[in-house]
């Protein structure tokens, strides 16, 4: 084993990196995106009991599952969207696996989604960060932590009569990202990546759009943000091997130095 390699399971032996989960426990309680009725809706997750230690298989427990490949804590791929559907290596399957393990670039708007649930992230914003913090690195994954995960039930979807209220990330803030900067993609602690009243931008939903055209990923519904530091952790975000696959849920991890 590599010097480097042994360095790191010393450290996590030791406690001085520890093993940091991201992921949303998932359910059937588990929201799921809404979309209008004209489309046709990702259905929650649904779980049926194959055997249960009973006549079905007396000595083993297992279910049956279904639900939308973007369901809780999931990987969005760039054959997700239409701007990405004709990339090379857009899928779950054909994705390569170095791709899922980059370095995290952690951007804390909490104070400002706090005062404004619909805030967007801009350049300015993103370049006020790196002055403190240093410049996004090519490869990175970059997570917006909003602490919105801390919320649960009505507010987290935070529905109106115009539809979710979140927070997500402007335009021109996704074309920096993706384009400027080539990260792996983004994370966000919301139920998809762009922001709640997304749908009514110009272009809609511009962070699918941008991100996917450009073959950058997206992580949705992560949690535990604030247990990172700004940089300096590693994160881990494989998701299933699935034919063909837009996406699927996933477990996020980060290897992060203990804080």
């Amino acid at each position: 084993m590599s010097t480097v390699l042994l360095q790191l399971v010393d450290a996590l032996r030791s406690g001085a990196v520890e093993v940091v989960d991201l992921t949303q426990p998932l359910g059937p309680d588990t929201p799921v995106i809404g979309l209008p009725d004209i489309f046709a809706p990702s259905p929650g997750l649904t779980m049926e009991t194959i055997s249960r230690y009973d006549a079905g298989g007396p000595a083993w427990y297992w279910n049956t599952i279904r639900l939308g490949e973007h369901t809780g804590t999931h990987f969005d791929a760039p054959i997700h969207w239409v701007t990405g559907k004709d990339l090379p290596g857009n899928a779950t399957d054909t994705i390569p696996v170095g791709r899922f393990v980059g370095p995290a670039c952690v951007l804390d708007a909490t104070e400002e989604v706090a005062r404004n649930p619909d805030f967007l992230l801009t350049p300015a914003w993103i370049e006020g960060w790196e002055e403190r913090h240093g410049r996004i690195p090519a490869g990175a994954w970059v997570l917006f932590r909003t602490d919105w995960s801390k919320r649960s039930g009505d507010a987290f979807t935070n529905l109106s009569e115009d539809g979710p209220h979140t927070p997500g990330f402007h335009k021109d803030a996704s074309a920096l990202l993706a384009n400027d900067r080539e990260v792996l993609g983004v994370g966000v602690e919301t139920i998809g990546t762009d922001a709640g009243q997304a749908g009514t931008f110009d272009p809609p939903f511009p962070n699918h759009g941008i991100m996917h055209g450009a073959g950058r990923f997206g992580l949705a519904s992560l949690c535990n943000l604030d247990r990172l530091p700004a940089t300096g952790a590693v994160v881990i975000a494989a998701p299933l091997k699935l034919l063909g696959g837009s996406g699927s849920p996933l477990r996020v991890l980060a290897l992060a130095p203990r804080l």
